[in-house]
């Protein structure tokens, strides 16, 4: 094998991880709107820094995503900062009742929720429900 190829390789094995770690993108106004309107299906994360709950989430959701790369490859995930946007347009059309609350989007359809669950077997079923969605 040549030294190159053996180190495009072992770029590609240690990134790999990396990738299905993806960071979840920062809520922008309008945002949501455009990447429905092309055709994503949308993990909206409403957290907040300070929030235990939100934290705790975080890591599963993270976890997750490390187990099985297809949610970061098929889903798209956004944060919004609770803190920032929590009483937004975006909030109140969804009814967004507090932080830690987690929803899934796709079209002009809500395909699930859940509010200040920690579980990883609801998370991972809400995740499931968005990947679904994705790759149908």
């Amino acid at each position: 094998m040549h030294r190159r190829t053996f180190l495009t390789l072992t770029a590609a094995t240690l990134i790999s991880p990396m990738a299905a770690r993806a960071e979840a993108l920062s809520y922008t106004p309008g945002m949501v709107q455009d990447r429905l309107a092309k055709g994503e299906t949308l993990f909206l994360d409403f957290t907040a820094s300070w929030c235990s709950t939100c934290r705790s989430q975080a890591r599963t959701i993270n976890a997750l995503k490390s187990e099985n790369p297809a949610y970061a490859n098929g889903v798209t995930f956004i944060d919004i900062d609770w803190d920032t946007y929590g009483k937004s347009e975006l909030a109140q059309s969804l009814r967004i009742p507090r932080r830690s609350t987690l929803v899934v989007l796709k079209g002009e359809q809500e395909l699930g929720r859940i509010v200040a669950q920690t579980g990883k077997a609801d998370i991972k079923a809400l995740m499931d429900t968005a990947l679904s969605a994705a790759t149908s």
